[in-house]
């Protein structure tokens, strides 16, 4: 292991004990202090030896790849991490990144779906899997999705324990470890219901019941994000729609859009995401006037009297 692989690993340990940083983020940061050493390396510059404009010639670096403006603007985000810690660390006296101009994230609007898109999804849930079981635990899935407007990693790390007894609140822990409560519908009461009275009848489970409320038998022991992401697409394929379009984050955007469309109050819908900052949540008001712009310049009758 060369130096910059140990410093590396420090960063990444320090992320995980003191800021208790998320696995999937410290993936991330993984990834992109790898791809920047690299490049140092490449170049053979020693990673004490880093100033602000080598970290700006490593980002056009990035740019001349083809990577785009989000990709680019969370490695300098790294980078930043990175060199805050090994200052605190004392391993350098300044932090070269802090300085650096970043690229800036595309505005863009997040992909949706609309009521009638999700109606059809829960009932392709409800038929597509050809087992009984996995009609219920594709239900229970996608009904709870849908109805808390979870991260896909909250979801299949969710213990059987939060499910039990019919509750009507959910405790869900999310990034950094934060917990939030969110509130359960009645189809997605009852689908989780019908999938725990399921899970208690299983002869694997009779004597210990699982941990997660979607167990499997891989290391993890449950559902996988990558699985999770393909029954979603069969449930899709099932309802008639365009598996590109439905991801398990395209149905917490759906879960946002539709509250706010139907008068939920912004901090609220703040709260049920667990968005630390409502700058994050805001993005959604933004979707929402593209729709009443875009109902205008169909249905109103001035607007086509041009045409």
């Amino acid at each position: 292991m060369n130096d910059a692989s140990r410093a590396i690993s420090a960063f990444l340990e320090a992320q995980a004990a003191e800021r208790n940083a998320a696995q999937n983020t410290r993936l991330g940061y993984g990834r992109d202090l790898v791809d920047f050493t690299d490049w140092l390396s490449g170049k053979s510059i020693e990673l004490e030896d880093v100033d602000r404009e080598k970290i700006e010639a490593y980002l056009v670096h990035c740019e001349a790849q083809g990577f785009s403006r989000a990709t680019r603007a969370r490695r300098l985000s790294s980078i930043r991490q990175f060199f805050r810690f090994a200052y605190e660390e004392r391993w350098r006296q300044d932090n070269p990144a802090l300085q650096v101009q970043g690229p800036g994230r595309s505005k863009r609007l997040p992909k949706t779906l609309t009521e009638s898109d999700v109606e059809a999804l829960l009932a392709g849930a409800r038929s597509a899997a050809r087992s009984k079981a996995d009609r219920l635990r594709d239900t229970c899935l996608m009904e709870l999705l849908y109805a808390t407007g979870m991260r896909v990693s909250e979801l299949v790390e969710l213990p059987l324990s939060a499910a039990k007894g019919d509750p009507r609140m959910l405790m869900v822990r999310g990034k950094g470890g934060k917990e939030r409560m969110v509130p359960l519908s009645t189809p997605a009461r009852a689908a989780v219901g019908a999938w725990l009275g399921h899970i208690a009848n299983l002869p694997e489970y009779e004597n210990e019941e699982p941990r997660f409320l979607f167990p499997s038998r891989g290391a993890s022991g449950h559902l996988t994000r990558h699985r999770v992401y393909g029954i979603i697409k069969t449930i899709a394929l099932a309802a008639g729609l365009d598996p590109a379009r439905v991801t398990p984050h395209v149905l917490r955007h759906a879960f946002a859009t539709h509250l706010l469309a139907n008068g939920a109050d912004l901090r609220a819908i703040q709260t049920l995401l667990g968005h630390a900052d409502i700058a994050t949540t805001e993005i959604y008001t933004h979707v929402l006037e593209a729709r009443l712009k875009d109902l205008v310049l169909t249905h109103h009758p001035l607007a086509q009297a041009e045409e």
